[in-house]
């Protein structure tokens, strides 16, 4: 009996220890379905995190930046602005330079056809502009002339005040062209003499349509500072 026992012995740790390593290998094999099964499946932090990407993400990346910043939104209008000036001393020509510049504008000169010279300018000796301030009708012939007034939408106008009225030229100026729609603000030098009616005068002479802005004197000398004050004050830009 013995003898038969110990036959059969061998064979059943043979047995035992197969039976033992398969269950090994079966439980390996779950432990590793398992894992692949894991790794597969997002996790809640990445399922989170790709929503907050989706719900931050800017309009920009989402294609309507544009159609925000243009909603309600006017474009700006730019305004063309011409410097048109009268001097035959140098006085109004610094003042309209500075404006000019200030605003970085065109400037134009009103250029007499036919000069005026000391005798023409000196006042009471019944000279060339005593008698053309004399005569409401005078028309000095210009020469040149703006071939673009089409474009400017402002135009400011200076000139010197000769006997308490701009030169009779500046009317020649006005009637020259078509005006319409636009925006005048004159301006004037004189020693002591304001703009007056000169600027109401000359109004007289363009369409309704014109809008003609109040007017400012300038003293000989003015600083750019000044000029530059005044026209912060009507708010050209």
């Amino acid at each position: 009996m013995r003898r038969i026992v110990g036959l059969l012995l061998p064979f059943v740790i043979i047995f035992a220890l197969a039976a033992c390593g398969q269950s090994a290998a079966s439980e390996k094999q779950e432990e590793i379905q398992t894992a692949v099964q894991k790794t597969d499946e997002p996790s809640e932090t990445s399922r989170n995190g790709a929503a907050a990407e989706t719900e931050e993400m800017p309009d920009t990346e989402m294609g309507t930046e544009s159609s925000v910043l243009t909603e309600g939104q006017e474009a700006d209008v730019i305004t063309k602005t011409l410097v048109a000036y009268f001097s035959c001393t140098g006085t109004t020509e610094l003042v309209a330079e500075y404006i000019a510049e200030i605003l970085g504008a065109d400037i134009y000169e009103i250029v007499p056809e036919n000069p005026y010279t000391e005798a023409d300018l000196a006042y009471y000796t019944n000279g060339r502009a005593d008698q053309e301030q004399n005569d409401s009708n005078a028309r000095p012939a210009i020469s040149g002339g703006v071939e673009n007034m089409d474009e400017y939408d402002a135009i400011i106008l200076g000139y010197p005040i000769w006997h308490g009225q701009a030169p009779r030229i500046i009317s020649t100026f006005l009637e020259s062209y078509d005006f319409s729609g636009k925006t005048i603000i004159p301006f004037c030098t004189s020693h002591s003499s304001g703009i007056g009616s000169s600027a109401s005068n000359l109004h007289d002479l363009c369409s309704e349509s014109v809008e003609w802005m109040d007017g400012k004197r300038f003293e000989s000398g003015v600083s750019k500072e000044s000029v530059q004050n005044w026209i912060v004050e009507i708010g050209i830009e």
